[in-house]
């Protein structure tokens, strides 16, 4: 089957999941979202096939999350522009297959969509 995560390589839930995938015999194609990351209807889209809400997937402990005055009332479309804005923000690691998407923490949580 074909996966695509999008991968923090110094991650250690992202590197798991991909060799996660790698082991299982799966044809995965890696999007280093730090470098290239998801524009808004992307991530929106990820997100909806996840079932998950913006803040759901920020991570609120990153520096950028309290210096941007973000919070639980931000809106989606806010946090949606900050997490590309940001990059660093977007939780990881997000898994997509033909079955959906997954954020793979556990890493077990993949096996929904493959």
């Amino acid at each position: 089957m074909q996966a695509t995560i999008y991968h923090n390589p110094r991650c250690s839930k992202s590197r798991a999941a991909l060799s996660y995938l790698e082991e299982n015999g799966h044809d995965v194609t890696v999007v280093r979202y730090l470098e290239t990351p998801p524009d808004v209807d992307k991530l929106r889209a990820l997100l909806a096939s996840a079932g998950l809400s913006p803040h759901d997937a920020i991570r609120t402990k990153e520096p950028e999350y309290r210096e941007l005055g973000l919070s639980e009332s931000t809106p989606d479309d806010e946090l949606l522009a900050a997490m590309v804005a940001h990059p660093k923000l977007i939780e990881r690691p997000i898994v997509v297959t033909d079955n959906g998407a997954r954020l793979a923490r556990p890493t077990e949580l993949i096996d929904d969509i493959l």
